[in-house]
């Protein structure tokens, strides 16, 4: 079936039938079964006053009066952009007894920052946060603004789960007090729409490390691909990952598929058929746009269908075309789902699937992929390690016999470090040795506290400009950075690991939250003295 723009729908009841009052989000996620309805609000740059007319605020208004949405969302610096922080909006949403969720990200404030923002808003009485690493920043105020991205997602997270459980710290007295603690619902975020098995992987391996750190509820990236938010589903059934998987429908219009097609929005992927069958229906006398209300809806359908438990609605729309697009996907029958998503997949070109395809379903079957499970064969892994890196191969050498706890090595390279710990001419002359080797071999930036194993000797600070020490943010594109013109780090990652058979247990590990205050020292005598982020490690071991 080929989706016109003529698309008949079969009545199920009214407009929005079946909607329970307003609860709070975290009640309707984790303690009911209700389908959940979320929509996006983008704050703008420059203040809100009562005299400056305000799109989101006419937006946020009207959703609140219509009742269409169970929470809104409100994004932070969307973009890269300079924009109205997003608890200013939803301060006065709030007095409306709105359900608010607030996006915090990490590339424009470092950890102070952030937890600075986070007591903010526990004192402001906001109680869902989505941790984003973000996007990377754009050109504001005399120029480029420089990135941060002190954490990621993941260790944002790790953050705000131990500020709920009542974060330690040092009083007065230099005694550890725990501060009183927090109550935040957090969320993040999955993007599954890659084309290839390194991308993908990768991305549904962080979502697991996400949900460890505390993420309680998942929203997908947006995308135009069925099969894949199937696959979401099933990858977290068969890693028994449960978790509330949410949605994201972005609203397209012909000028938002040629941003999309073009690359212009990171993660963001139209394809080429997509894109053609956009132009197409954007040709006609209403632009379109009864078209993409019910494509949205249609989308909407879909992930009921496969268990989604809500639609995040997203796309420069006003509340009535919102409200238009619940109520269409209300009004659908309910096996309609299942012909809607043999339609509405526009994959790319070479798309990597996990599982086999299913005829009879137009969707995913139960098997995994044939082609992937052979590449798991030893002999297929041997094969592999062909392409790998000289310097990789020494380096994972090296790790096994001098870097691995256990070790001969290990434990006379201990010795060492303990016994010139004291010396600083010694201290100076082996980090001097240290840097010519770690330069050379692995762009080594001199954090001193090294990642290089935790990324299959890839150095963040050098590789990624994002420095994503926690796994690939979610913009990368047929296998490459959002921003810089080389393949994404952690897609090279999970090839070294991949023929080492090591890749699922890429971030089988503890958040690595690094420590400035390290900078320009020995990485191999903080990690030797366990100064560095692997102590965390050790701790949790014992």
């Amino acid at each position: 079936m080929t989706i016109h723009a003529d698309l008949g729908v079969r009545s199920r009841g009214g407009p929005l039938g079946g909607i329970e009052p307003r609860r709070a989000l975290r009640a309707r996620l984790e303690g009911s079964t209700a389908f959940v309805r979320i929509v996006e609000l983008v704050t703008t740059r420059g203040a809100l006053s009562d005299t400056r007319p305000s799109r989101v605020r006419a937006l946020a208004s009207g959703l609140a009066e219509l009742g269409t949405a169970d929470a809104l969302s409100i994004t932070d610096n969307a973009g890269g952009h300079p924009t109205l922080a997003p608890e200013s909006l939803g301060l006065s949403l709030r007095g409306r007894d709105q359900e608010v969720i607030i996006h915090l990200a990490c590339k424009d404030l470092n950890r102070n920052g952030l937890e600075s923002r986070i007591w903010s808003l526990a004192s402001a009485g906001f109680d869902n946060i989505l941790c984003v690493s973000g996007d990377y920043p754009a050109v504001g105020h005399a120029g480029q603004a420089r990135p941060v991205f002190d954490l990621d997602s993941v260790a944002l997270l790790d953050m705000l789960k131990e500020m709920n459980q009542g974060i330690r710290t040092v009083g007065r007295k230099g005694k550890e007090v725990a501060l009183p603690p927090t109550h935040f619902f957090l969320g993040a975020v999955v993007s599954p729409f890659k084309q290839q098995e390194r991308e993908f992987l990768p991305q549904l391996y962080k979502l697991a490390r996400k949900v460890a750190a505390g993420a309680r509820f998942i929203i997908t990236q947006a995308g135009y691909d069925s099969r894949k938010l199937q696959e979401l589903r099933q990858y977290c059934a068969l890693k028994q990952i449960d978790v509330p998987l949410i949605a994201n429908v972005y609203v397209l219009s012909a000028s938002t598929a040629r941003s999309f097609h073009r690359r212009m929005v990171p993660g963001m992927v139209v394809s080429d058929t997509l894109l053609a069958l956009v132009e197409k229906q954007a040709g006609s006398p209403d632009r379109g746009k009864k078209f993409f209300h019910e494509f949205a809806a249609r989308q909407i359908a879909i992930a009921r269908g496969l268990g989604f438990r809500g639609a995040y609605l997203a796309g420069p729309l006003k509340a009535e075309e919102c409200h238009t697009i619940f109520s269409l996907a209300d009004a659908y029958g309910p096996d309609d789902w299942r012909i809607f998503a043999r339609d509405i997949q526009f994959p790319q070109p070479n798309e990597f699937y996990l599982f086999e395809p299913d005829p009879s379903t137009g969707l995913s079957s139960g098997e995994l992929n044939r082609a992937y499970v052979a590449s798991l064969r030893p002999a297929s892994r041997r094969t592999l390690r062909w392409s790998i890196s000289p310097s990789y191969k020494f380096a994972r050498v090296a790790h096994d016999h001098v870097f691995t706890k256990g070790t001969p090595g290990y434990a006379l390279a201990r010795r060492l470090y303990e016994r010139i710990d004291n010396a600083p001419v010694a201290t100076r002359s082996l980090h001097r040795f240290e840097q010519v080797i770690k330069t050379v071999l692995f762009a080594c930036q001199d954090c001193g506290d090294c990642s290089l194993p935790d990324i299959a000797y890839l150095c963040p600070e050098s590789q990624c400009r994002k420095n994503q020490r926690n796994g690939p943010c979610g913009g990368s594109r047929e296998g490459d950075c959002e921003i810089a013109k080389r393949p994404c780090m952690w897609a090279r990652a999970y090839d070294r690991l991949k023929a080492y058979g090591a890749e699922e247990q890429m971030l089988d590990r503890p958040p690595v939250i690094t420590d400035e205050n390290l900078r320009a020292t020995s990485g191999w005598a903080n990690y030797f003295l366990e100064r560095d982020h692997s102590l965390r490690r050790s701790r949790e071991e014992r």
